[in-house]
């Protein structure tokens, strides 16, 4: 399989091509997003396969771990393919119960860029998201200064895209006044629809949404009208899932992640999946 045959062909972030079909690393941590994997050889065989399987974007975070993501990322892959780009996000770290504390003073995003650069053993980063908000999602408020900082980084020479995370749309077209934004990333799938204005709004202006828990993270989608065209089509309810959101706009970009290099087959195949119509009205009321 290669990068063109992939579900979704490709798109541009900037001057970079991915495949709409991208792989997140996060799950290849230990438990709750902590730690070393269980099965440090399967993570790393992970990570080959999507490669093979012709992904060429990466999802990942410095914060994932801590560090462990990366550090596997660079074992399995370094030296990078010319075609894959790793994108990674700053703003918060971790504390010892697992928690999710903002990091965005200047100082925090500039010290987290680096060691992106170090544990993945890069000059230069694919493209960085600034995290905003906290776990329960989007807060209102400026971005000014921790995206302005990542500009500079990107002036440096150290980031050559920049997108944001966790954003509300204020807080997006405010990014866009200080620098080039290349994707948003936030939480949507088929049952969370609340940024839909936000997807059609960027498709017209050409910049990718990149949605996090696309199967609906820690709590699995779950709807009746999902599983009877699910049923349907012979298929799981995941996969249609999957394919819902490669249909639902042009700028999406999927990265669904896994600990396991069949899963990642069985993702490929599923977001494949062909739709009617028909399929696509009934599934279009889930989140409504």
């Amino acid at each position: 399989m290669s990068s063109t045959s992939l579900p979704g062909g490709t798109w541009t972030l900037g001057d970079l091509t991915v495949t709409r079909f991208g792989y997140g690393a996060m799950q290849l941590a230990g438990p709750g997003v902590m730690g070393p994997p269980a099965d440090p050889d399967g993570a790393l065989a992970v990570l080959r396969e999507a490669v093979a399987l012709g992904v060429t974007h990466i999802d990942t975070s410095d914060a994932y771990g801590p560090h462990v993501t990366n550090e596997l990322i660079r074992a399995a892959l370094h030296p990078y393919p010319q075609a894959l780009h790793i994108v990674t996000k700053v703003g918060a770290t971790r504390d010892p119960q697992g928690g999710w504390p903002p990091a965005r003073q200047p100082a925090q995003l500039r010290r987290a860029v680096h060691e992106n650069l170090t544990n993945l053993g890069l000059d230069v980063l694919d493209l960085v998201n600034l995290r905003l908000g906290d776990a329960q999602g989007p807060r209102p408020g400026s971005l000014a200064e921790a995206f302005g900082t990542l500009a500079e980084l990107r002036q440096e020479g150290l980031i050559r895209h920049l997108g944001v995370s966790n954003a509300t749309a204020e807080q997006v077209v405010e990014a866009q006044q200080i620098a080039p934004v290349g994707c948003v990333q936030n939480l949507y799938n088929l049952a969370y629809r609340q940024d839909d204005a936000l997807i059609d709004a960027l498709a017209e202006q050409g910049v990718a949404y990149v949605p996090f828990f696309p199967l609906g993270g820690f709590s699995p989608l779950q709807s009746a009208a999902l599983s009877a065209v699910a049923a349907r089509l012979d298929a799981t309810p995941m996969s249609v899932a999957l394919a819902w959101l490669l249909h639902r706009s042009p700028n999406i970009l999927l990265i669904p992640g896994t600990s396991s290099a069949a899963h990642l087959r069985e993702n490929v195949v599923g977001a494949g999946l062909a739709l009617s119509d028909e399929d696509l009205a009934e599934l279009d009321k889930i989140g409504r």
